[in-house]
């Protein structure tokens, strides 16, 4: 499913026009990245939880050479999906 494909099952499902789906979709999107920018995390009872994971620096190997190479801390998205998801799933 890509994003049009969303947008329609957005609009499909709540009987908004695909012009506001899309609008509402990319309020939400713009919401999250906000709020792990600013290092909250963003819960969804039953559905999931986005939140920011810290990397530390480390040491990796370049597999075609096979030298030592540092690799840099980063901070990363993460979603952990919640009970009610996991379920409709399985």
């Amino acid at each position: 499913m890509n994003k049009s494909d969303l947008v329609d099952a957005i609009a499909s499902n709540s009987g908004l026009s695909k012009s506001d789906a899309g609008k509402a979709l990319d309020g939400f999107t713009s919401a999250v990245t906000d709020a792990l920018k600013g290092g909250d995390t963003v819960s969804m009872v039953g559905f999931g939880t986005y939140s920011v994971k810290h990397r530390e620096a480390r040491k990796g190997r370049n597999p075609r050479t096979g030298e030592t190479i540092k690799i840099k801390a980063s901070n990363n998205p993460s979603f952990k999906a919640g009970k009610a998801l996991k379920d409709a799933v399985n």
